[in-house]
């Protein structure tokens, strides 16, 4: 079986940033990442202020990182910044176990995640 990767290297015109180990699993991080994807940046915190999901701040702390790289690095206009990537990845797992009835016990991952946001100027 073989095994396909895709890496996507950032080219002129956008810039990244990453977050590492962030608790909560990446199916649910993926939801988030799913609904600013495209959109553009100020679209994009604006729903991220207003999400009820628990690890949308941690997002649009890293969406804002996002744009401070490309304005300060690359000096981009902020104002045609658009969302282009955002992809999840999964992080390490801790087992732990629970406590069951009849002296039994179950095991419980409590998963962490990667997130990785590139935003592209547009022309």
């Amino acid at each position: 079986m073989s095994e396909i990767t895709s890496k996507s290297t950032v080219v002129a015109k956008e810039a990244k940033a990453t977050l590492s180990g962030i608790h909560v699993s990446p199916q649910k991080l993926n939801l988030i990442a799913s609904s600013i994807r495209g959109k553009h940046v100020s679209e994009a915190i604006t729903q991220l202020t207003f999400s009820s999901r628990r690890a949308s701040n941690d997002v649009r702390k890293l969406l804002q990182s996002a744009i401070a790289n490309a304005e300060n690095n690359h000096g981009y206009d902020i104002d045609r910044l658009v969302v282009k990537e955002a992809w999840v990845g999964k992080s390490m797992a801790l087992k732990r176990f629970r406590a069951r009835a009849r002296g039994r016990g179950a095991r419980v991952q409590k998963t962490f995640s990667n997130i990785t946001i590139v935003v592209r100027e547009l022309e």
